[in-house]
């Protein structure tokens, strides 16, 4: 098993140095000036978390000392019930049946989190347990959610908001229609490896419709970073490789299978939104986004600021 050593982080701290000085530059005459975002997208599997781990730690050391909270967008999964109603309310939608995709988070909640945290106000940050209800998973009661800037902490200064989607941006029903049509004939010639081409264009509609609200989360970031793999399919291989890590610690896990039908799951939605992810999510002003292209070993073979 291949383990996830960091060569990213070298070139992820000199461009989040950079867009933080730009921060505090444009903020320097606003009282109780927000902290800055970093949103941070990575395919399941390519080092999102060891690399979040890293960069938290070295903003937080000196000769940075930046308060640093980190959370995911896992933290932000409906509740358990509430996954279970949204299933049963869209039975023929297998993208649905589970958490994962657009739709199965409280963006209520998340807006709310992240207007607290702009305002430097105490904080609760949800928690989320995926073990719970047999692997199903649900939230943790509120007494058990991270507290951040409540008196006697000292402010946050950088959020660090890390998951598979963030940054994704909706597309319209024109380009949304056109991939899906595209992946349906691939798939009818033979030649198609993806999984849009096996759901219905209403099934990923209700995705695409559901993640324009997911952007009121991402226009409150001010920088990106985005782990990219030179080939999609990598992901398969990453999570299996997570997943034998996990067995080999605990002692169970998903089967090879499961981890399969687990990654199809998503993969449509990496079809769907990783073009505009790649092309860039902040209009108007450029050197916003760092993307990093890795290879099959995860090592970076490209740096591109967009």
């Amino acid at each position: 098993m291949a383990e996830i050593v960091d060569d990213k982080s070298q070139f992820c701290i000199p461009f989040i140095i950079e867009r933080l000085q730009l921060h505090r530059l444009r903020n320097a005459n606003i009282e109780n000036a927000p902290p800055f975002f970093l949103g941070v997208n990575g395919v399941q599997g390519a080092g999102k978390t060891v690399l979040v781990s890293i960069i938290q730690q070295t903003l937080e050391r000196p000769p940075h000392n930046l308060p640093t909270v980190v959370f995911s967008l896992d933290d932000l999964y409906l509740t358990h019930a509430d996954q279970v109603d949204l299933a049963k309310t869209h039975p023929d939608n297998p993208l649905l049946q589970h958490r994962g995709q657009p739709l199965t988070h409280d963006i209520p909640l998340a807006s709310s989190v992240f207007s607290s945290l702009r305002q430097n106000a105490p904080t609760k940050i949800p928690q989320y347990n995926k073990a719970a209800f047999g692997g199903q998973g649900d939230r943790l009661s509120e007494d058990q959610w991270l507290k951040v800037n409540f008196e006697g902490q000292n402010t946050v200064k950088i959020v660090i908001f890390e998951g598979w989607c963030v940054g994704f941006r909706s597309l319209s029903e024109c380009d949304l229609k056109q991939k899906w049509e595209h992946a349906m004939m691939s798939r009818e010639a033979g030649e198609y490896i993806g999984r849009l081409g096996f759901n219905t264009l209403g099934n990923v509609a209700s995705i695409n419709t559901a993640l324009r609200a997911y952007e009121q989360i991402t226009n409150n970031l001010d920088a990106l970073v985005h782990i990219d793999a030179f080939d999609l399919q990598y992901v398969y291989k990453w999570r299996l490789e997570q997943e034998a890590r996990l067995r080999a610690l605990r002692g169970s896990g998903m089967t090879d299978e499961e981890v399969k039908n687990f990654v199809d799951g998503y993969y449509p939605a990496y079809e769907l939104f990783t073009d505009t992810l790649r092309a860039g999510i902040f209009e108007g002003e450029t050197g916003r986004q760092l993307r990093l292209v890795v290879g099959e070993d995860r090592k970076v073979m490209e740096v591109i600021k967009i």
